[in-house]
């Protein structure tokens, strides 16, 4: 029989909502928030700031708007939240709060500099309180006037900065526009069209543009009333453990933002056989099902403009480029360094432990895969993706892979194991 398995709330769009909600004119209501560590930091640094988040929120939340921001009178954890971080220094900047940002180890090695600097851009007061570049940040509060307009054209895509600057034009109202050499995800866009603020966005010779312009005044934007599509980087390692333990599988209500789907492109190009239904909309989002096959899978070569659209799953899909047939390659994947862990490091170590014949380059690696059950321990220096990823290879009949931390799933994913459990030998 086949599996039929939902998989959480989108991580990326849970943030957002959270942040965007508090400056709703009214309330919003909102299903399958996903309840995990790195949304709940984010729940709790926007309380620290004033907004009026409930501690639940399984099933339908409400998400009280107009919050009452304020001045944060502790310093705001982070955790282990990137996202976090990143977008709440904008928010923060726009509102013209004060607020000093922290998190754990591992968020404190994470580098910060491209926000800070074009939010200082745009007239921000913002120092660091340790080393340059880094957290923990303090934002000064802004006794008056609105941001300066900020045309931004980063080198690298990146969702978080795009949204950082977003979220600081919206709360100051202030137009800012940012050109992106490549396509990123586009959550905050398409939330902020779906509340009726003055956006517009799309593709543009060969990258993407967006532009908000608010017209000196923070928009009035409606409530949210959505179910938050299931996670594609989740329902991701489901799809590949189906592949290796040879299964159908069908995920259902998973968001299908063209953004997100690139790994569905790798895998296709590798001989997945997936089948994509569209089912419905939510916030501006395509929400469908996904339908695996049974197939084999050979190693391909990934360019690096697909990588701003694959960048969480190249984990899952190098574990993977191990278990084919050929050579898996990707170049352009330097910003998978300066993840949770270096993931790049990671993911050639690991392999090697296992046996797995691998290189490592600067931007990216190489695999040369081989169809035979692996076995060894593997060190994920707490890293989410890279449990997740080895943790597939467990349903591979034969494999003894021993994952060190498995609870550090929980930042993304907390009922993964169980779920994983459903495609193994002994599920047959």
């Amino acid at each position: 029989m086949t599996p039929v398995i939902r998989v959480p709330g989108d991580k990326s769009i849970s943030h957002r909502v959270l942040m965007l909600a508090g400056l709703a004119r009214g309330d919003s209501r909102v299903e399958n928030l996903l309840d995990a560590a790195d949304v709940r930091s984010t729940a709790e640094v926007l309380r620290g700031l004033g907004a009026d988040i409930p501690s639940a929120w399984s099933g339908r939340v409400r998400l009280p708007g107009d919050a009452a921001w304020r001045d944060a009178e502790e310093i705001l954890d982070c955790g282990n939240s990137g996202t976090t971080a990143r977008l709440v220094a904008g928010l923060a900047a726009g509102l013209g709060r004060s607020a000093v940002l922290d998190g754990d180890d591992s968020l404190r090695c994470r580098p910060m500099e491209r926000v800070v600097y074009p939010l200082q851009a745009m007239g921000a007061r913002i120092e660091y309180r340790g080393a340059r570049g880094y957290l923990p940040i303090e934002l000064r509060a802004r006794a008056s006037g609105a941001l300066r307009t900020l045309r931004h054209r980063p080198r690298v895509a990146s969702a978080q900065v795009k949204s950082c600057l977003l979220l600081a034009g919206l709360a100051s109202g202030t137009l800012v526009e940012v050109v992106e050499p490549g396509r990123s995800r586009d959550h905050t866009e398409r939330l902020l069209e779906a509340m009726g603020a003055p956006i517009t966005f799309g593709p543009e010779d060969g990258g993407a543009r967006v532009l908000l312009d608010p017209g000196g005044a923070p928009p009035a934007l409606r409530p949210l009333d959505l179910r938050v599509p299931g996670d594609p980087s989740s329902a991701a390692f489901l799809v590949g453990a189906a592949l290796l333990a040879g299964r159908g599988l069908r995920l259902e209500g998973v968001g299908i933002n063209p953004t997100r789907t690139g790994y569905l492109e790798v895998l296709r190009r590798m001989g997945a056989r997936i089948t994509v239904t569209e089912t419905g909309r939510e916030g501006g989002e395509p929400v469908g099902d996904l339908s695996v096959e049974p197939a084999e899978l050979r190693g391909v070569e990934i360019e690096p403009a697909l990588v701003p659209r694959v960048l969480d799953e190249l984990p899952l899909l190098a574990v993977l480029g191990a278990q084919a047939g050929g050579r898996f390659s990707v170049r352009g994947a330097g910003e998978l360094r300066v993840k949770e862990s270096d993931r790049l490091a990671l993911l050639v170590s690991n392999l090697d432990q296992l046996g797995v014949q691998c290189c490592e380059w600067k931007d990216g690696l190489e695999v040369f895969g081989r169809a035979a059950p692996l076995s060894g321990s593997v060190y994920t220096d707490g890293d989410h993706r890279i449990a997740m990823a080895f943790g597939v290879l467990a349903v591979v009949p034969g494999s003894d892979v021993r994952i060190d931390d498995r609870a550090c799933v929980t930042v993304s994913y907390p009922g993964f194991w169980e779920d994983l459990r459903l495609l193994s030998e002994e599920a047959v």
